[in-house]
């Protein structure tokens, strides 16, 4: 794991530019075989804990998840990864707005673009759906975030508003809040609650 790490922070520097060198000298050594591109650390956070839960080891199994800092990087990071650089396998999770970006990031690169995950709207949508805002709602108590959460509830724009999207915009309204939820709402889940497209994900790596 904490190889896996290196190598996903080399990448990460080799897309801001760097010199590539020691990413794929870390590949060759951890066989790295497929890279799973998100769009970010909320996403990363929450694939992590499902594929815990689901008994995966993905950094064994040579399955490195790389968070991209946003849709619209799919590009380079497709283009350094995919066919024409390291040569692996490439697999993404988008949400449904952003689906054009990695559509065309992954044609440019060479890339199939059939193992694209599409969010209905985004991943804390999907995982709210399949929980249930009662249960969100628990969780939120749970963590000790009841009174933001009513205090944002009180706001004018969320007067009428359905329970579902004022939960989603509740989670993104804190720097950091999507990503410790992220892997909360997925240790939420009842084992035979499934959370599509991220289970399809799993299934296909």
């Amino acid at each position: 794991m904490v190889e896996m790490r290196a190598f996903r922070e080399a990448v990460t520097s080799w897309a801001d530019g760097g010199p590539g060198e020691s990413a794929s000298e870390l590949a060759a050594r951890l066989g790295v075989r497929t890279a799973v591109l998100l769009e970010g650390l909320s996403d990363l956070a929450a694939v992590d804990a499902l594929a815990a839960r689901r008994g995966r080891d993905l950094a064994a199994e040579g399955v490195c998840v790389v968070p991209m800092g946003g849709a619209m990087n799919v590009g380079r990071y497709a283009g350094l990864l995919g066919p024409t650089g390291l040569g692996l396998r490439l697999v993404g999770l988008c949400d449904v707005r952003e689906q054009p970006y990695f559509d065309r990031g992954l044609r440019r690169a060479g890339a199939p673009h059939e193992d694209v995950f599409v969010c209905a709207a985004d991943l804390e949508d999907e995982l709210i759906r399949v929980l249930g805002t009662e249960r969100v709602e628990e969780v939120v108590r749970t963590e000790g975030d009841l009174r933001p959460w009513q205090t944002f509830l009180h706001q004018p724009a969320q007067h009428g508003r359905p329970r579902q999207q004022q939960l989603r915009r509740f989670l993104g309204t804190k720097k950091g809040r999507k990503i410790r939820y992220g892997t909360l709402l997925v240790e939420a889940l009842e084992p035979e609650q499934t959370l599509a497209p991220l289970d399809d994900l799993l299934a296909t790596l």
